[in-house]
């Protein structure tokens, strides 16, 4: 009999845990807060609590917080409280070693930059727009000045998941920012009332004609139908694999992406590393013309860095002709969001710094610096890196990853398999629907504001009113020690000119900020 009592008071024991299990489990799906825990249901807890204790265990058993690759715990956990609007603060000094190669250090001034009761800042900290017009030189229909110097960078409807993509999109609207598409073309999901910048590749989805190339027709009417386009990028290259084109399995094209791509459902569809619509820099230029003619917007182009006979073929081009592209974004070696080989990824075009100044002291040597609106990309979402980009010459930067660690990615690193836990690279339905785009939206911007108020306090700490104003002898990057350390005019042989800026509140002011008409 006791036995027998014994075995119900245990049965009923397991059934209650069961219970409790079951009322997580539906808790966990329920709820939008946890991606992770969404999507797997109880287990997921313990990703948290083992990111809870994780500095413990990597300081002792695996890594240091400095160590992880691309991006290590300190770069991460920097951008989830800065998402979260948390404590990003840190405690008892750097772990950096910052006697290290490459150690980037901000001279500040003596006094800081004065905030006055009247100023812009005295009233929205998170204020920093672009110095620069986009298309002013070239006078261009539709100028255009982005309200924000960090802008989220082009990432496709397609390798990203559709509420990602609109998380990315309502965030930008929030933050005053711009998002560029990224090649697949622009999606619904694009369509909730940030600034757009329309890019395109090789595979020219969204303008692609039946035979594969390019369509003005097409162009011109995405924009009439699309006001909040802002400007157009062509994509020559990009940093994960300058110079190798791609392949979309048909597998992974569903109808709504084939509409949007225009290409054919279930079909393998090909990006070859060559456009059809030019075959050499003179056509480039007027490739550019042409689109910036048809649709009064901006034009630019976007590539990484490798040798620079050709750009200096097109920087002679602009200074014969007075034409050419509204703005440059440079894209670093480093690789990002797109999936590469790893001889690619690892070798292939310079890192961002390099390929960067190369191509700047070029421009500038032919009097072209002050015309164009350079744009930097390559792991500069931090405020010390965006500082040390102003001080080479860049007038805005653009985020992937960091963008995508705003929303919710967890550096998984398995992008290019389609089972991104997070929901936010894969189009996975399951997965993706952790993702609650009103509150990731919010993370972004928050993300964005958390920037631009730090990189507003170390400009004013060095001295200056805005970051277009850094000079390189304000920043110095570490040899080995003090006194073998070089400015980076010095480093990189070239200083920056100088950009035409007249106070914040004139950029307040200006009709081109933004989405002002």
């Amino acid at each position: 009999m006791d036995t027998f009592v014994n075995l119900i008071s245990n049965i009923s024991w397991w059934l209650w845990i069961i219970i409790v299990l079951v009322i997580i489990a539906i808790r966990d799906i329920i709820q939008k807060k946890h991606t992770i825990s969404h999507n797997f249901p109880i287990v997921g807890h313990f990703r948290y609590m083992l990111e809870k204790i994780g500095p413990e265990l990597r300081q002792y058993l695996v890594a240091n917080n400095r160590e992880e690759l691309p991006f290590n715990r300190i770069e991460r956990g920097w951008i989830y409280a800065s998402a979260k609007k948390e404590n990003n603060y840190e405690g008892f000094g750097t772990d950096r070693d910052i006697y290290a190669h490459q150690h980037i250090f901000i001279n500040n001034a003596m006094m800081p930059y004065k905030v006055e009761d009247n100023h812009p800042h005295a009233s929205d900290k998170t204020f920093l727009p672009c110095a620069k017009v986009m298309g002013a030189y070239n006078k261009r229909r539709k100028p255009y000045r982005p309200g924000s110097v960090i802008n989220v960078s082009a990432m496709s409807f397609g390798s990203l998941s559709a509420k990602a993509v609109e998380s990315l999109n309502k965030g930008v609207k929030i933050a005053g920012a711009y998002h560029n598409t990224g090649e697949g073309g622009l999606s619904p999901y694009h369509s909730y009332g940030g600034d757009v910048v329309f890019h395109f590749g090789t595979g020219y989805f969204g303008v692609r004609a039946a035979d594969g190339g390019f369509s003005m027709d097409k162009m011109v009417q995405l924009v009439e139908n699309n006001p909040f386009i802002r400007a157009i990028e062509v994509k020559l290259s990009q940093g994960a694999k300058p110079g190798k084109g791609g392949v979309l399995p048909g597998a992974k094209i569903t109808p709504q992406i084939a509409e949007i791509r225009g290409v054919e459902v279930g079909k393998d569809v090909l990006s070859p590393p060559n456009h059809k619509a030019f075959s050499n820099v003179p056509e480039l230029v007027d490739f550019i013309e042409a689109i910036a003619d048809k649709t009064g917007l901006p034009v630019g182009i976007k590539a990484a860095i490798g040798k620079l006979e050709q750009w200096e073929e097109l920087a002679d081009i602009m200074v014969k002709t007075g034409k050419g592209p509204d703005f440059i974004t440079v894209d670093g070696g480093e690789g990002g969001t797109g999936a590469a080989p790893p001889s690619f990824a690892d070798h292939v075009s310079l890192p961002w710094v390099y390929g960067f100044g190369d191509l700047y002291k070029l421009f500038q040597s032919k009097g072209l610096s002050e015309r164009i609106v350079f744009i930097g990309s390559g792991k500069l979402g931090f405020p010390a890196k965006a500082a040390m980009a102003f001080a080479m010459g860049a007038d805005c930067i653009n985020v992937a990853r960091e963008a995508m660690m705003s929303i919710g990615c967890i550096q998984a690193q398995v992008c290019h398999t389609n089972t991104c836990p997070s929901g936010v690279a894969t189009q996975n339905k399951w997965l993706q629907n952790g993702i609650d785009p009103t509150l990731k939206s919010e993370r972004l911007a928050q993300y964005f504001k958390t920037f631009r108020k730090e990189f507003i306090e170390i400009t004013h700490a060095a001295g200056y009113e805005h970051p277009c104003q850094f000079k390189m002898t304000d920043i110095e990057v570490n040899v080995d020690d003090h006194n073998l350390s070089k400015e980076l005019n010095n480093t990189y042989g070239y200083e920056k000119t100088v950009v035409p800026f007249n106070g914040i509140q004139n950029l307040k002011d200006c009709q081109y900020l933004g989405g002002k008409a």
